[in-house]
């Protein structure tokens, strides 16, 4: 009897463990990649996390779905790939207005870079290294306070770094291996677009890492903005600085939802194409005029260190109702990295290279 007992134990044991290595292997091939994702997670200064991630970046299925044309659609899917839909928790990005600015400039050995500030009353910069299965490697920024997670979210704990991956899905800034780099900033005023065709619907933090992740120039971005509805985030209007490694330099404005083209080196953050030109300028408001001034004095040409000081002298300090510039970025485009300053630090730099694996 205890003979039959002990061998019925060790055959029930043996079924347990095998139904434990077998659920562990499912959950490492479902999970694996997001779980490695999210342990790559660090804080490298006041207000600046990075993250890296390799692997099924979700974003086909995204397109293949027909994509979201607002938060409460994107957020959706955002949970269901994080989860495999095992879980439903909430959602709630704010919607406040943001300023910025963006300068390109070509170097004295004849690269190509571009500099952006991110203004905002109150931010915490996650930058996200991504190689995705399909599409190109990328190094993009967005604002954690963007998620919706709580006032007081970082992604620090296990937990809040996996909620983090969502960052895979958006972008407001950044650069990928072949060199397009692309900023979104406030257009200049509340008008807010909403394309309503039969093509895949995107919003406009959506659009930057569909871009990112397909786009080798600023040609072939224009082709596939024109292949997808766009809609406003935030419900306010917003225009897009691309650049790529030829030295070409545009800005993507939207007026009565049609897209507008204008070739400059700088942008801040008010219209500038012919049919609202300066609308949402400011009076006090000098940073574009600084800028294309550095840009005229140096006849387009400057130096690393000439971009990052151009772009500083357009940050914005902190103040009682706003953080100021969040974070700064320097864009080399002919040798594609990323260098970052959080919050003003200009003297601690973190600088980020592709690394051309797949």
């Amino acid at each position: 009897m205890k003979k039959g007992l002990k061998k019925g134990l060790k055959i029930t044991l043996w079924c347990v463990l095998a139904l434990v290595i077998v659920f562990g292997v499912y959950s490492w091939m479902v999970f694996g990649s997001l779980i490695k994702g999210a342990m790559t997670a660090e804080k490298l200064d006041e207000g600046l996390y990075y993250m890296e991630y390799r692997g099924d970046d979700g974003f086909d299925e995204v397109i293949k779905n027909g994509g979201c044309e607002n938060s409460a659609g994107l957020s959706a899917h955002i949970i269901n790939f994080l989860t495999k839909g095992f879980y439903k928790p909430t959602m709630d990005p704010p919607a406040k207005p943001y300023g910025c600015s963006a300068l390109t400039v070509m170097t004295p050995e004849g690269g190509v870079m571009m500099g952006r500030n991110f203004d905002y009353p109150s931010a915490t910069g996650l930058v996200l290294h991504s190689i995705p299965d399909h599409g190109y490697e990328s190094i993009t920024t967005f604002n954690v306070e963007f998620f919706g997670f709580g006032e007081d979210y970082q992604p620090e704990g296990f937990a809040n770094q996996y909620m983090a991956l969502s960052s895979l899905f958006v972008a407001l800034d950044g650069i990928n291996e072949k060199g397009f780099a692309m900023a979104d900033l406030m257009a200049g005023d509340e008008v807010e677009t909403h394309q309503r065709t039969s093509k895949p619907d995107l919003t406009t933090t959506m659009a930057i890492r569909y871009l990112l992740n397909n786009a080798a120039n600023v040609d072939e971005a224009l082709k596939l903005l024109s292949g997808i509805d766009m809609h406003s985030d935030i419900g306010s209007a917003h225009h897009y600085a691309m650049a790529d490694a030829t030295g070409k330099s545009v800005v993507v404005e939207y007026v009565d939802n049609k897209m507008v083209v204008v070739e400059t080196p700088a942008v801040t953050n008010h219209y500038l194409c012919a049919a609202k030109l300066n609308v949402g300028l400011q009076e006090n408001d000098h940073r574009y005029d600084k800028l294309c001034q550095q840009y005229d004095l140096n006849e387009g040409v400057m130096s690393k260190q000439g971009l990052t000081k151009a772009i500083e002298a357009v940050s914005q300090p902190q103040n009682k109702e706003s953080l100021g510039t969040a974070w700064t970025m320097v864009m080399d485009l002919k040798n594609p990295s990323v260098t970052y300053y959080s919050r003003r630090h200009f003297n601690k730099p973190f600088t980020f290279k592709m690394k051309g694996m797949r």
